[in-house]
């Protein structure tokens, strides 16, 4: 071991758009932080995410994070971080074909409008005024107007460039083993070279490899994770601007500001899907079932070139609902993890909170529903 190699107010592991954003918002208020990945920056989860930003159909639990976002954060991010994120907010629609999609829409939006947000049901003549490439028989959908869509690589990358901007030192390639304490204070991140970085504070944003890192020092997060896959086609012509969604959660996607579409899609295949090195890839399998049902409601695309698919992990809690905390019993250890597939919508509020909670401060919205401890050992 080589001994301790840098020192920092406090150090972030992982550099997707939480540990970004959160480094972004330290760094603005003068603290010096140093931010450790792995890999690249946005290699995880950030830079594989279908780009929503929606506030309808969650749990009330993470709403007030997306409703904070959305009202004070979103609306100017492009502007403060000096790149554009590709921020469209024209709403979400999630669509439905059957009664039962109806009764699914219906409950969802009946359980939005109950915490506050504007949500509606709309019916068949008005889904294809906004949306005339839909298939005739998508004749149910929920309308968030105030939801949209990103670029969650720009989002990170704007982040990360600010951040730096304002004197966060970034380290890729740099994978932490392990924490340690002194004199019972997380104070060490331990690296795979054999490196130390010790701070006054750590906050852990690694995704589904939180859970390992925080049990070097006892804490176990129950998380697994499960692969998500994406498909990007080829530059089209401006078909809709809205976030797209189903019912039944078939498929999510959007077309970016340049014309291509990206979409993501949960096969129920995923779990069959493994490889020797443990890394999330693509395969022609799970493509072929996302480009099917995508078709299914949007059949002009069923000759679009698909150009580009990837896959990545998703750090899923038993609740499906992040963990956004400081450990107790462990002084000097903040916590930002378990996204399960629906953080990026999240990230500027939940970064901001991040940094809030790093500082002792009262946060924007009240987080006590996403305490570290709340599984009572569920794995």
């Amino acid at each position: 071991m080589s001994g301790v190699r840098e020192t920092a107010d406090i150090i972030i592991v992982g550099a997707g758009v939480m540990g970004c954003g959160a480094a972004y918002y330290l760094a603005q208020r003068g603290v010096k932080v140093l931010v450790l990945e792995s890999e690249m920056i946005g290699h995880g989860a950030s830079s594989r995410s279908g780009g929503g930003v929606r506030q309808s159909a969650r749990d009330v639990r993470e709403l007030p994070i997306a409703i904070y976002s959305v009202q004070h954060l979103w609306p100017t991010l492009s502007e403060e971080l000096g790149v554009d994120v590709e921020y469209i907010q024209d709403g979400n629609l999630r669509l439905g074909k059957t009664e039962e999609h109806q009764k699914i829409l219906q409950a969802r939006t009946d359980s939005c409008v109950a915490a506050g947000l504007d949500v509606r049901m709309v019916d068949a003549y008005e889904i294809h005024q906004l949306c005339p490439c839909l298939a005739p028989d998508v004749v149910t959908a929920s309308l968030c107007p105030t939801d949209g869509h990103a670029n969650p690589l720009l989002t990170t990358l704007g982040y990360y460039k600010a951040a730096r901007r304002l004197g966060a030192h970034f380290i890729t390639g740099e994978r932490a083993v392990r924490l340690e304490r002194i004199k019972g204070r997380v104070r060490r991140v331990v690296t795979a070279a054999g490196n130390v970085y010790e701070a006054d504070q750590i906050m852990v944003t690694a995704g589904y490899w939180t859970r390992q890192l925080l049990n070097t020092v006892g804490i176990d997060i129950p998380m697994f994770k499960r692969i998500d896959q994406s498909i990007v086609t080829e530059p089209m012509p401006h078909m809709f601007r809205q976030m797209l969604g189903t019912a039944e959660g078939h498929f999510h996607g959007r077309q970016s500001v340049h014309g291509s579409f990206t979409f993501g899609d949960h096969t129920g295949l995923e779990i069959q899907h493994k490889n020797k090195q443990d890394r999330p890839a693509a395969t022609s399998l799970l493509a072929g079932v996302a480009c099917r049902d995508v078709v299914e409601y949007i059949p002009v695309l069923a000759n679009a070139k698909v150009i580009r698919v990837w896959a990545g992990w998703l750090d899923m809690t038993p609740d499906e609902l992040p963990v956004l905390d400081v450990v107790d019993e462990l002084p000097g250890l903040i916590v930002g993890c378990g996204f399960s597939g629906h953080g990026f919508g999240l990230a500027p509020g939940a970064a901001k909170i991040l940094s809030q909670l790093a500082l002792g401060e009262e946060t924007c919205v009240d987080v006590s529903s996403l305490n570290y401890n709340r599984f009572d050992g569920r794995c």
